[in-house]
């Protein structure tokens, strides 16, 4: 199983971004999408799983929730646009986390690609894959390939879109 992770695309889909998705089994997408085409280009690609970020009007909203909690291949997900970041979470989250953490945890918002273990919460894998789009102070525009065997990660690929 190889899983697209984005996050931040705001409207814009990298001239890239269909072939580096290409292939994969299941997207990701962590909000702020920015629009209803983003979505819909992603979702000719491959399945889509998606939550809406802070810029994402009513059309979207309506169509993708505010955080979802999900199984694939065996690891249990849980994703949502803002949540900080180990050590520094958004109010609540880290008391959520630590009660149930799951095996990954997806969230965007920051634009900062960031990918480690928290040990703290049952070795916890956190996951923020940058930003895809234009629009932020980031200056790289990145996305992660994850591949999943057997019920365990076994490759993450950091794709710098503008490369």
């Amino acid at each position: 199983m190889t899983l697209g992770i984005l996050s931040d695309t705001h409207g814009y889909v990298h001239s890239t971004l269909t072939d580096e998705l290409a292939g994969v089994d299941l997207i990701l997408h962590a909000g702020d999408i920015g629009s209803e085409e983003v979505l819909d280009t992603l979702e000719a690609l491959a399945p889509v799983r998606a939550v809406y970020g802070n810029v994402d009007g009513q059309a979207l909203r309506h169509r993708v929730p505010a955080e979802q909690q999900f199984d694939v291949d065996g690891l249990r997900f849980w994703m949502t646009h803002i949540a900080g970041r180990p050590g520094r979470w958004q109010r609540g989250m880290g008391q959520a986390l630590a009660a149930d953490p799951p095996d990954v945890f997806v969230c965007g918002h920051s634009h900062i690609l960031r990918v480690e273990r928290v040990k703290s919460f049952g070795n916890m894998l956190f996951i923020n894959p940058g930003a895809a789009g234009r629009q932020g102070f980031h200056q790289q525009k990145t996305c992660l390939r994850m591949h999943i065997r057997d019920g365990a990660l076994h490759e993450a690929e950091v794709i710098h879109l503008d490369v």
